[in-house]
């Protein structure tokens, strides 16, 4: 065994197995090389992209969604894939104002700019991205590099697009749902809810340096702009978020947008309720393939997908599914995941042509991908930026259930019922991990593990059982019915 294998994960289902193998070579293929990687400091922006980083298109530029939607699954390559290439591409190009823009050519490295987001604005969520790698690397030195990019950058995001009533004015291109019925809107709420995710987790980042006044800060914003969101675009009789237009009248669109609210852990308890049982609701997003980007009962809704008029993005439901960890519905976010897994696995040989290909996007009650009429490019196949987010990263995180941080040593199991399954190979700093669960006779459920050195193990078998174990180095098992 060496250092350098990839991750293995177990699973009753073979098909799941296959497919996130797979992935994991198509990853390997889609590294783009631009020139020589020099030594130096930030790069202007008329300077050409070098080095290899991540790129799964055939196209000239790179784009920040790209950047940090990646990184959520090529952090689990044990150090094969780094994810930091890419993101570095545009903290290096940050202009003196703080701006990052969303795209750059790989030629030249001029941002590129449209008539629909003349700015050049972005996801605004490196925060997010980079508390995941922290805690998937224990790279602290990076936090102290990154911190003054990602706050100067949040600078200029309030100079461009803050307004006097607290929330974020923002081209619905910044958001990515390019054509989805948002007329009139705004102040969009997810672009609002992401910039709550990133001061969220900038107070998580400073305070791991133990600087406890930018900390404060960060949260004093967070809880400001959580309140005006709250005020002005729930909508109490509808239990949903809705985008707002210049006058601050709610526009009652119900798009899947409205769930970013959710990971930037915005509703209270009982809003949240109203907003899943949403997502379970066959009127609203509860199609056969959870979830469509446009509800059900909106006359734009499209069966074929239409773009985000209906059609269900991998990393839509990554998001979707990370909100309903932070209200503990692990259940529902492993149900989904796995039917949404199933829907990805059937699509890949619907048609004889096109078989052993993933899909940017999918339809809501079928198998297949979505189509949307007059754009023959859509969907881009193997567009592995959306596409591993769930093949990867929901397969080791909500099917298998594993959560690991590095620097705490701590590997967390959260799984609704044992069932034959785990992974192999993991890497948790300078130490490879094996959990697997088997049946065994008499003895019932065993859990059988390896690792290198000492690691904190948690059990959490919904309902049932929970218990926190220190794992020793070598080889070990438990059985579940002792604990």
């Amino acid at each position: 065994m060496t250092k350098k294998e990839l991750p293995k994960i177990h699973f009753y289902d073979q098909d799941f197995v296959d497919i996130y193998d797979k992935t994991w070579a198509w990853v390997q293929d889609a590294w783009r090389s631009s020139g020589e990687k020099r030594a130096g400091g930030d790069k202007p922006a008329g300077c050409p992209i070098e080095g290899v980083f991540f790129s799964c298109q055939e196209n000239s530029a790179v784009q920040q969604a790209d950047a940090i939607l990646s990184s959520f699954f090529l952090v689990y390559s044990n150090r094969n894939f780094h994810a930091y290439p890419a993101l570095d591409i545009f903290y290096d190009r940050q202009e003196q104002n703080g701006a990052i823009r969303s795209m750059y050519n790989i030629e030249t490295g001029a941002p590129i700019f449209d008539a629909d987001n003349p700015e050049g604005i972005g996801m605004p969520i490196f925060a997010w991205a980079e508390f995941n790698l922290y805690h998937k690397t224990a790279n602290k030195k990076r936090i102290k590099e990154i911190i003054p990019k990602i706050h100067q950058y949040l600078q200029w995001i309030d100079v461009c697009c803050k307004r006097p009533n607290g929330l974020y004015e923002a081209p619905v291109a910044a958001t990515g749902m390019i054509n989805a019925p948002r007329e009139g809107a705004v102040y969009l709420i997810d672009f609002n809810a992401m910039m709550a995710i990133n001061v969220l987790y900038m107070a998580a980042l400073t305070d791991l340096l133990n600087d406890k006044e930018a900390s404060f800060q960060y949260k004093r914003q967070y809880f400001a702009l959580k309140t005006q969101i709250n005020a002005l675009m729930w909508d109490n009789e509808d239990g949903f978020y809705y985008d707002i237009d210049i006058n601050g009248d709610r526009l009652p669109v119900k798009t899947i947008a409205s769930y970013w609210t959710l990971l930037a852990e915005i509703p209270n308890e009982d809003k949240a309720e109203r907003l899943i049982e949403k997502l379970l609701d066959p009127k609203f997003f509860g199609t056969a393939h959870p979830f469509p980007t446009l509800a059900v009962s909106e006359s734009a809704f499209d069966e074929n997908g239409g773009g985000y008029c209906g059609s269900v993005y991998p990393h839509l439901n990554f998001m979707v599914i990370k909100g309903l960890e932070r209200y503990q519905r692990w259940d529902i976010a492993r149900e989904c995941a796995i039917r949404h897994l199933y829907f990805m696995l059937d699509s890949m040989s619907t048609e004889n042509q096109r078989k052993g290909r993933l899909w940017e996007a999918y339809l809501p009650n079928g198998e297949g991908h979505a189509i949307w009429n007059d754009h023959p490019e859509f969907p881009r196949p193997q567009h592995l930026t959306y596409d591993a987010l769930s093949t990867i990263s929901l397969m080791i995180e909500n099917v298998v259930g594993l959560f690991i941080s590095l620097p705490r040593k701590t590997v967390d199991w959260i799984i609704p019922n044992m069932d034959i399954m785990g992974v192999e190979n993991l890497s948790l700093k300078k130490n490879l991990i094996t959990i697997l669960a088997n049946k065994s006779g008499n003895r019932g459920w065993e859990i059988h593990m390896e690792s290198e050195k000492l690691y904190y193990f948690t059990i959490n078998i919904l309902g049932k059982k929970k218990k926190t174990l220190p794992i020793p180095s070598g080889k070990c098992s438990m059985l579940i019915d002792k604990l």
